[in-house]
């Protein structure tokens, strides 16, 4: 060795591989891979040690690197329940207006359910710029494995402090409806909902119980009721709610006004009044919330929400804060309206 020459004591630290996580998770490399572009594949327990392993191990994906070489192009990624409600299409396309001209792609994820795998496996990748996140709970670690890896995400019809977020009033939506039956000179009520035996996800409220209880009471300030047994939740079918609506239409004192959840479901209320040979609305008032196509099909009277400007204001807070990382958190809540035709 010249005397001019070093050799270095130490040796730089490699970055972490693969090959690094899957030993550490003690799982195949294809696991890891599948991991990362099909988390919905995975059990749950293997995608949380693979989550621990990459997080311990400080692992970026090569991907990565193939999407930040791209010059003057980024990406935003946008989950929700697309296959489960054709509304989150309308909030789509009010994403894809406001960044209409601007230089990013559009991912998007076709989640059902709660969506928490996927979602905590996005920011792992870490392939986007920025997520907007629509109706799907999220737990305490996707939190913290979002705001840990300083992914940019707004929130649509949900609320968490940690970020922005644009929503409605459900329950100012619920007391239009009530109001309106109640000045109809209805005085017994029903409803029916999104729902199941299982445990809500995260503890949280879901949005069709949240509903049901501002109708409640909302009933309750006008001196009316309603009571458990005039109550259904179900899953989101037409058929599902045919049939619930069938067994509130049976009771000895069954309703005179139903109020659904979504257009869909006050869909099956309207086909089991049919069934039951009830005039619409001479002998069963109906509502529901949305006020989609299929309301303005039916004459249903529903409550409206903006749902492409819940998309085109999303995108426009997350650009803002992708731009400026300092700008406060907001929080935006959307008017409703009720739009009322023949079915009340």
């Amino acid at each position: 060795m010249s005397t001019g020459e070093l050799r270095p004591l130490v040796k730089a630290k490699k970055s972490a591989t693969i090959y690094d996580v899957a030993a550490k998770a003690g799982v195949s490399i294809g696991t890891v891979s599948l991991a990362l572009n099909s988390p919905m594949r995975v059990r749950g327990s293997t995608l949380e040690r693979i989550n621990a392993a990459i997080d311990d191990l400080r692992f970026v994906p090569k991907a990565e690197a193939v999407v930040r070489a791209r010059r003057g192009v980024g990406r935003i990624g946008v989950i929700a329940p697309f296959g489960t409600y054709t509304s989150f299409a309308r909030r789509l396309n009010g994403v894809l207006g406001a960044l209409r001209g601007q230089s990013y792609e559009i991912a998007v994820y076709d989640h059902e359910g709660a969506g928490t795998s996927l979602l905590a496996s996005l920011p792992i990748a870490r392939r986007l710029d920025g997520l907007i996140v629509m109706s799907l709970p999220l737990g305490d670690d996707v939190v913290d494995r979002l705001l840990d890896k300083n992914l940019t995400t707004v929130l649509v019809e949900l609320d968490r402090p940690d970020f922005s977020a644009v929503t409605i009033d459900d329950v100012a939506g619920s007391q239009m409806v009530a109001e309106l039956l109640v000045d109809r000179g209805h005085a017994s009520f029903g409803f029916i909902g999104e729902g199941g035996t299982k445990p809500h996800p995260h503890n949280q409220i879901l949005q069709s119980e949240t509903r049901m209880l501002g109708f409640r009471a909302a009933l309750a300030r006008r001196g009316q009721n309603l009571p458990q047994d005039h109550v259904r939740l179900v899953r989101h079918s037409l058929a599902a709610a045919t049939k619930a609506a069938g067994e509130l239409l049976g009771l000895p004192n069954r309703p005179t006004a139903i109020f659904a959840h979504d257009d869909v479901l006050a869909s099956g209320v309207l086909r089991a009044a049919q069934k039951h040979s009830l005039r619409v609305p001479e002998d069963l008032a109906v509502a529901g919330f949305d006020d989609s196509e299929i309301a303005e099909h039916l004459g249903l009277t529903s409550v409206r929400q903006p749902f492409e400007e819940s998309g085109k204001v999303a995108a426009e807070i997350l650009l803002s804060q992708m731009r400026d990382g300092s700008r406060s958190l907001q929080h935006v809540t959307l008017k409703l309206e009720l739009v009322e035709r023949e079915t009340t």
